[in-house]
């Protein structure tokens, strides 16, 4: 459980750092949003460190569906877009993958 945690706070940390870049370039907002974002992304990678994996390729894979989820919620949170049943659906296919590679049995 304590891994799900740290993917959550990536991914919090990721997305916040990922949209700051976003609007800086998208939204015309000041280039003074890019010394935050860079320090979350910095966040984000640092975090992913911390998840119990004997691979980062496994970590890094897990992660991914977990980061798709939260993008949705993002989406619908913080830009304020609801998520149609199509977001949903990949969102939990995603995720089911990502339990597939978290919770497997390895000897």
């Amino acid at each position: 459980m304590i891994s799900i945690a740290i993917y959550v706070a990536a991914g919090l940390a990721e997305i916040a750092g990922c949209f700051a870049f976003w609007a800086w370039l998208r939204l015309d907002r000041s280039v003074w949003w890019l010394v935050p974002g860079a320090l979350s992304l910095a966040l984000f990678a640092y975090l992913l460190t911390l998840v119990d994996s004997t691979a980062a390729g496994r970590a890094y894979a897990a992660y991914g569906g977990i980061y798709i989820a939260m993008s949705i919620l993002w989406l619908w949170i913080v830009e304020g877009a609801r998520p149609d049943r199509w977001d949903l659906t990949g969102a939990g296919i995603c995720l089911a993958g990502a339990s597939i590679i978290l919770f497997a049995p390895r000897g």
